[in-house]
């Protein structure tokens, strides 16, 4: 049976990701008539702003001058829009949460990551951070999959140009999985896969939230020594993304719908901070 209680209502930017969670609440999605016109409204008794995947959240710090912290910027226009809480899945920068005056829940894609991954009981397997910034994120899924944690020490030489400098930690002869939160052009990720193989790494697989893949990251992830990419689907699709065969996509319906489910009915959602 539906729940009336609350309605739940998508924009456009990912509407099968707002049906599937639907589904998983078995609730119908709001009827939304896109357009410009005059009316009266009705304020909600609360708005939670879903946010799958944060934009602009990489502008979350002044590391040059006359830069913008647009993270910020973000969270104040969901707050004067009239958001009362807001609901995200890893975020680039946790700090992020520091940004909103409100409620801010935090939730993770690992779980349904490291559950793929443990199914496949890769051999002899190290995780990999491809910068010192993703250790923490690395550390967690070496702890879940019981594996030893390797690191990457990058240098950036440009705006969506790095340069691998040196890696700590042994991967000879064993399984890699490179994890990180966001995959956008790809060069830093497939970077990071050939210092692996140069290494002695037998194979490499990778691991991330969200697939922006803009630019030329299908053309180099096709063309890279990565076997497989792991990615969620909080952020739709490409065309060109669609038919990369090395990409395998989880959904995180469930584990946003489980979110606004204990947000909604005012329960503990502490258990799905892993």
């Amino acid at each position: 049976m539906d729940d009336d209680r609350f309605k739940i209502f998508s924009g456009t930017a990912h509407v099968p990701l707002a049906e599937s969670i639907c589904r998983n609440l078995n609730v119908t999605i709001g009827k939304a008539l896109l357009g410009r016109f005059s009316d009266g409204e009705i304020s909600a008794w609360r708005i939670t702003a879903v946010l799958p995947y944060y934009c602009y959240a990489r502008q979350d710090r002044k590391d040059k001058p006359r830069v913008p912290i647009s993270a910020k910027l973000v969270a104040d226009l969901l707050e004067t829009a009239g958001a009362s809480r807001a609901l995200t899945l890893d975020l680039h920068a946790p700090q992020i949460q520091g940004y909103f005056d409100v409620p801010v829940d935090h939730l993770y894609g690992s779980p349904v990551l490291v559950d793929y991954f443990r199914q496949m009981h890769l051999p002899d397997l190290t995780v990999v951070s491809p910068d010192a910034g993703g250790v923490e994120r690395a550390r967690s899924f070496a702890k879940k999959l019981g594996a030893p944690l390797a690191i990457v020490d990058k240098r950036r030489v440009d705006v969506d140009v790095s340069e691998v400098m040196n890696l700590i930690g042994d991967v000879r002869g064993r399984s890699t999985l490179i994890v990180d939160d966001i995959i956008d052009t790809a060069g830093t990720l497939v970077k990071t896969a050939e210092a692996l193989v140069r290494e002695g790494s037998t194979q490499v697989f990778a691991a991330a939230t969200h697939a922006v893949l803009s630019g030329p990251a299908v053309e180099r992830i096709e063309k890279s020594c990565i076997k497989e990419v792991v990615a969620t689907d909080s952020v739709p699709l490409g065309e060109a993304a669609k038919k990369l065969t090395k990409l395998k996509v989880l959904s995180v319906a469930d584990l946003l719908a489980r979110g606004i489910r204990s947000i909604h009915e005012e329960t503990s959602i502490s258990e799905l901070f892993i």
